[in-house]
């Protein structure tokens, strides 16, 4: 079976073709600034040389027909038909409280979709925006939609909601969805398989570290509380975002510098976090080159570990204990310095690391604890996409079934 996996942004469409079967990756690549002069399409197909087109990219139907037209193409391709793509996957970022797995699109899903759009203005209508597209282009192919806050549909109601009149969540669903559900999803089974362990009787806290960053309480197999909340700007400290605040903050700042609510929404999200902090970058990397020559990077990258650290504490009381520590995303699979600073004095939870394994680098999952550790600290890469395309799969497999 042939997937292709779609995840549609704002001004970019990033794609994969896969074989979830074999597991197999057959291209990859990104279309940028779409609608914007110069626009980009990187194309890597496995095993031969990656290629950069460039053209008029005015939306997204048109990006994603320039990526059809590259996996058909006689040098760069990876299909010779079309009709070889049996599945489109689509990454959704909100479901709401509508979708606690993955779902064959049709136009009661859509209609749904757009009743979400509140819940995440700047990230499903770029999502609806691509189903539209590979709907008009591949119209006989099945759509599937994966949300990104399906899996935390889990949680339980008073890990979910916040401390507002019920009237609230009643008429505005005001309550914690989480973000990063693929991944915490993928890395937790995964972690599951490297130690061996029984899904039914494990606690595995999952950190997703990247500019975005959440983390996962994760029991027998279900996410029970993350950090991330109504958006993906509660909980850690991140690349641009503040994470955790006391809400009136926003409130007395709005007043003394006569913000709009646009204003506030862009100094939250865009102008936080790290770079806010540190005044040097949002990259956790030039963060960490700076961390003993400037104060304020320091700064950043202490508030960073010690945040993640009270987490950690926090998810291990909420289930009893932690069995499994997972690192992923881009910073917990490359900052040592991170991990090192964030599991530091962690030995009361029978957490043990291996300095010598932490400082080893590999793309491949890897254990970072030490052999008498109770808990089994892993770094393991992230893998959404296959996330998405198994899903799919999955779900095409039955309707061919019940055909």
């Amino acid at each position: 079976m042939i997937v292709l996996v779609l995840n549609s942004g704002s001004s970019s469409v990033k794609y994969q073709v896969i074989d979830p079967e074999e597991k197999r990756v057959l291209a990859s690549g990104l279309v940028e600034r779409i609608g914007m002069s110069g626009a980009i399409l990187t194309h890597r197909p496995t095993g031969k040389d990656e290629v950069r087109l460039s053209g008029e990219i005015l939306d997204h139907k048109m990006a994603i027909e320039y990526v059809l037209s590259v996996l058909l193409s006689k040098n760069h391709g990876v299909l010779q038909s079309k009709n070889e793509i049996d599945a489109v996957g689509h990454r959704v970022v909100h479901g709401g409280e509508a979708f606690s797995a993955s779902v064959l699109i049709d136009e009661g899903v859509m209609r749904e979709l757009r009743k979400c759009i509140d819940y995440a203005p700047l990230h499903n209508p770029p999502n609806l925006k691509g189903i539209n597209a590979a709907e008009q282009l591949l119209p006989d192919v099945p759509q599937i939609g994966v949300f990104d806050t399906a899996f935390h549909q889990s949680m339980p109601p008073y890990a979910f909601m916040y401390g507002l009149p019920y009237t609230i969540y009643k008429r505005h669903g005001i309550r914690r969805y989480g973000f990063h559900g693929t991944s915490h999803r993928f890395v937790s089974d995964r972690a599951l398989e490297l130690t061996g362990m029984s899904k039914d009787q494990s606690k595995i806290i999952t950190c997703h570290l990247g500019k975005g960053a959440s983390i996962a309480a994760i029991k027998n197999g279900k996410s029970v509380d993350t950090s991330m909340g109504f958006t993906p700007l509660e909980g850690l400290l991140m690349g641009t975002r503040s994470g955790d605040m006391d809400p009136a903050i926003i409130l007395q700042i709005m007043s003394k510098e006569e913000l709009t609510l646009n204003d506030a929404t862009i100094l939250l999200n865009k102008h936080s976090g790290l770079i806010g902090v540190s005044g040097v970058s949002s990259d956790m990397r030039e963060i960490e080159e700076n961390y003993n020559s400037n104060e304020r990077a320091k700064l950043a990258h202490d508030m960073f570990t010690y945040r993640l650290k009270k987490y950690i504490g926090a998810y291990a009381a909420a289930m009893g204990g932690v069995d499994i520590l997972v690192f992923t995303g881009g910073i917990g699979e490359n900052s040592i310095l991170v991990r090192k600073n964030s599991l530091q004095d962690l030995e009361f939870l029978g957490l043990k690391i291996d300095s010598a394994k932490n400082e080893l680098k590999s793309k491949e999952a890897r254990y970072i604890s030490a052999g008498d550790s109770k808990v089994k600290c892993v770094v393991i890469p992230t893998n959404e996409e296959l996330i998405i395309a198994m899903d799919t799969m999955e779900i095409v497999k039955g309707l061919k079934k019940k055909k």
